[in-house]
């Protein structure tokens, strides 16, 4: 039996689309090979596209949210509440998942992170006390400073244009 390949830790950030598309790519391609996915959707729902595809992949397990709230810094102090639950069972979720599978996808991680729903210092230790084998792919805008040093590959994606400038909301099947 070949022996499991280091897992190692990547983070697309930045102000650009396709963090999260770079990040079902990567899926996709583990899944390929036959290894087992699970991607954490934080503050997502499953009503984005690329989740009913991901859905009919075997070896691919993905965990929304239950519910969508909107922008966080408009939610009362009890949709807060409701979100943070939600998304920190979420988290400790994919924490216990993380122990059989071999990538671990935390879609949106940064941002749970930056409202304050997940500690870092939760996040880091996942990191830290995750299998060997476990290869992590983190998203989201603004990581911090100990959640780069962490990682073995950054990828920012920078906006240099964007349709919504223009009015142009999301489009179904590209966006979302």
């Amino acid at each position: 039996m070949e022996e499991r390949q280091t897992g190692l830790v990547h983070i697309y950030c930045g102000d650009g689309k396709g963090k999260t598309s770079a990040a079902v790519g990567l899926a996709v391609r583990a899944a390929g090979r036959g290894l087992s996915v699970v991607i954490v959707r934080f503050l997502k729902t499953d009503g984005s596209g690329e989740v009913a595809a991901l859905k009919k992949i075997p070896n691919i397990t993905v965990l929304p949210c239950k519910k969508s709230f909107g922008f966080v810094p408009g939610l009362s102090e009890e949709e807060r509440r409701e979100a943070e639950e939600q998304n920190r069972e979420l988290f400790f979720a994919a924490a216990r998942m993380a122990e059989k599978a071999d990538v671990l996808v935390l879609d949106e991680i940064m941002a749970a992170v930056g409202y304050g729903m997940i500690s870092e210092t939760e996040v880091l230790d996942l990191l830290k006390d995750r299998p060997r084998g476990l290869e992590v792919v983190m998203t989201g805008r603004d990581p911090s400073g100990r959640l780069l040093a962490a990682a073995d590959y950054v990828s920012e994606i920078k906006n240099r244009a964007h349709p919504y400038g223009r009015g142009i909301t999301a489009r179904i099947g590209i966006e979302y």
